[in-house]
């Protein structure tokens, strides 16, 4: 699906993230668990970072500098009226070169969302972007091959893709990284996270 469809559908479901029934503490406690494998604490990137400050408050929580990247103009307005103290791009990760290192990286349910062929170049670009030491924890389908489909259960038709549990894990380990834990977390669900530290 096309980067700019993608963040048509953003745009029209923003006001999901304010709905009363949102979780918000949806990925807070295996943000905790990534949090504690490191001891850096300096620049963090949120990718896919929406509207929701949830994620970036608990980094400036542990004392990170973090700044957020999404695909919807809407999301990262938004997410600037919440905290216009921190830096906010509006981009496609596919495409966007990360300006600097960064201690910790987090793309919760985000990057699923990168078109199949592309998404190990984007998880290496991720791992390229972290610092000796950082840590990134990402979402993703827990498929035991590459799959990709098309959902609309949140409204507007939206692109899913997932490289796998093993290529997945084959891309962490040719990155210089070392996967610390990983988790069926929504059990039944087909939901797994993935907490990489660069070694």
């Amino acid at each position: 699906m096309d980067p700019k469809e993608i963040e048509k559908a953003y745009n029209q479901i923003a006001h999901l993230w304010d709905n009363k029934s949102f979780n918000q503490e949806n990925g807070i406690s295996q943000h905790q668990r990534a949090i504690a494998f490191s001891n850096n604490r300096g620049p963090a990137l949120d990718v896919g970072c929406g509207r929701n400050s949830r994620l970036r408050d608990l980094l400036l929580d542990h004392q990170y500098l973090p700044e957020g990247i999404d695909v919807s103009r809407t999301m990262v307005n938004l997410a600037i009226d919440t905290q216009p103290e921190l830096t906010f791009h509006h981009s496609d990760i596919c495409a966007w070169e990360l300006p600097k290192k960064y201690d910790f990286i987090t793309a919760w349910d985000s990057i699923w969302h990168v078109p199949l062929e592309q998404h190990e170049n984007v998880l290496i670009k991720l791992f390229s972007g972290l610092t000796i030491g950082g840590v990134c924890i990402f979402s993703a389908g827990g498929t035991d091959e590459p799959e990709d489909h098309v959902d609309s259960t949140m409204g507007p038709e939206v692109y899913y893709s997932t490289l796998g549990i093993s290529k997945t894990l084959e891309v962490i380990a040719n990155s210089g990284c070392v996967c610390r834990h990983f988790e069926y977390d929504q059990h039944p669900q087909s939901h797994v996270y993935y907490i990489v530290q660069k070694t």
